[in-house]
């Protein structure tokens, strides 16, 4: 079946124009002529494509983009007007266009932009039925599908219908106790208690008593029996969060727990049996807690079968994305907010934060911008200081605007007979010209040799349409502010 391509022009003349520069092409071109007409097309027949007019009769082309954005249509947008400039195709893709063409379109243009883009569009596809049939986006507790990801739940559908001890180690924030979670989850102890100690909230005074329980009188307050930890978790999970918090005295205790699985709570002379899976959680090195005395290594190689390291969240890539739209929506829908979607300049600059405080804080970030707005997208203005700040710091290389020449000799540290660190040898002068300026020249020159053809430049580039237009707007406005 040959690909649908949806042409949403106001012009019978242009219409028809179009539609004979690709008569013989390998797809199928329809035309409507309103915005209204666009949307009935689409609801019905779903096109791969659609070439789509910013001024219609009834409304603007920005106003269909921003329709199939909330209803998150699976096709591709390709604007066509003849107002467009720099700015304005940046904006609308920011708001998901894929390409922008200016009226009246070329031949060769309109065919090349076409045959790209259901090319991509296959591509996108095919990508999506390998990542169907081998990786998950969605995995228990889990939203991402990138690569330390998908080992991640790879090793949880290994270890879970086993009885191993499992330690998961990972910054704070990363989904340590999702993962213990899903390890629960998919074990045959599902149907069982699934029981949390963090041993880094619990004074040490105390531990004992939450992890083996007590008996009436064993100490001042204890005025009744009481089941500690390991009794609950009988014939289930045991998961001890921050282990490495835990006091040295009382690993002591756990580690001949683990051993025997027998244990007398505070105060009583009988030992009690019990049958529960350890997994285990820390944010710290733990061998380096060894090494340091903090912690048992007996106790580490007990507990320390499977290992499963949890990512940091600036090392999940498009994960970030995901993450990020994923709590927008969620968060709009409990408050009865607008929002629906992320720009793309917001989102790039989501993806290439450090976050600091992983998967948690970015839940807070999102939360607190829908606490405070109601947009129907998340855009620059929204996001935090720190977050915008990191854009500034990179361009500050952009500062240096002259060849910087280097030269001299290179002074010798006699006692380690090394170079010295604050300098320098080149044997003569060289001019090294900043990173940024070799950049824009190359793709200026790309685009000067596709005659003005941004999307041949793109192709030739190995970039994307949007990252060239996105550059070159960034360029435009500091001349402008050069010359003012």
């Amino acid at each position: 079946m040959k690909p649908k391509v949806l042409l949403v022009e106001d012009s019978t003349s242009l219409a028809i124009l179009y539609k004979q520069y690709v008569k013989n092409e390998p797809f199928k071109l329809f035309h409507v002529e309103t915005g209204k007409e666009a949307i009935d097309f689409i609801e019905r027949n779903l096109p791969q494509l659609i070439i789509l007019d910013l001024r219609l009769p009834d409304m603007s082309g920005e106003d269909i983009l921003d329709w199939i954005s909330e209803n998150q249509v699976p096709t591709s947008v390709v604007i066509a007007t003849a107002h467009g400039s720099i700015n304005t195709a940046v904006s609308l893709m920011q708001k998901g266009a894929k390409d922008f063409l200016e009226k009246p379109i070329k031949a060769d243009r309109l065919k090349t932009s076409i045959a790209l883009h259901l090319r991509q569009v296959k591509f996108e596809h095919l990508v999506k039925d390998i990542e169907n049939k081998f990786d998950r986006i969605r995995f228990h507790g889990f939203l991402g599908s990138c690569l330390p990801m998908q080992t991640v739940y790879k090793i949880i559908d290994s270890v879970a219908p086993t009885n191993a001890s499992v330690f998961i180690n990972g910054e704070s924030g990363t989904g340590k106790e999702v993962c213990a979670e899903a390890i629960h989850s998919e074990s045959k102890r599902k149907k069982k208690p699934f029981i949390t100690i963090n041993c880094g909230a619990i004074p040490k005074d105390l531990m004992e008593s939450e992890v083996f329980g007590h008996v009436k009188g064993a100490f001042t307050g204890a005025t009744a029996d009481r089941k500690g930890a390991a009794s609950l978790a009988d014939k289930g999970t045991l998961f001890l969060d921050e282990l490495c918090e835990m006091d040295f005295e009382m690993q002591k205790k756990l580690l001949r727990f683990l051993q025997t699985g027998t244990f007398t709570p505070l105060g009583a002379t009988k030992e009690i049996k019990v049958d529960i899976r350890i997994i285990c959680a820390t944010n710290r090195d733990p061998l380096i807690e060894v090494e340091r005395g903090r912690f048992r290594e007996d106790l580490y190689y007990r507990v320390h079968v499977v290992p499963i390291e949890m990512p940091p969240l600036r090392e999940r890539g498009n994960d970030i994305a995901i993450l990020a739209n994923h709590f927008l929506k969620k968060y709009a829908k409990e408050d009865g907010k607008k929002f629906s979607g992320i720009n793309q300049d917001a989102e790039l600059l989501l993806q290439n934060y450090a976050w600091p405080g992983n998967i948690r804080q970015l839940q807070n970030i999102i939360r607190n911008i829908v606490v405070l707005n109601n947009e129907t997208r998340l855009s620059l203005n929204h996001l935090p200081e720190q977050i915008l700040h990191q854009g500034s710091v990179v361009n500050k290389s952009k500062m240096i605007s002259k060849p910087i020449e280097i030269s001299g000799t290179i002074p010798i540290n006699p006692a380690t007979n090394q170079f010295s660190k604050s300098s320098l040898s080149l044997g003569k002068p060289i001019a090294i010209r900043p990173m940024w300026q070799i950049e824009r020249e190359n793709i200026q020159n790309a685009i000067n040799y596709c005659d003005g053809n941004v999307l041949n430049a793109a192709i030739l580039l190995e970039l994307s349409p949007s990252t060239i237009y996105r550059k070159k707007q960034a360029w435009e406005s500091e001349d402008e502010h050069e010359r003012t």
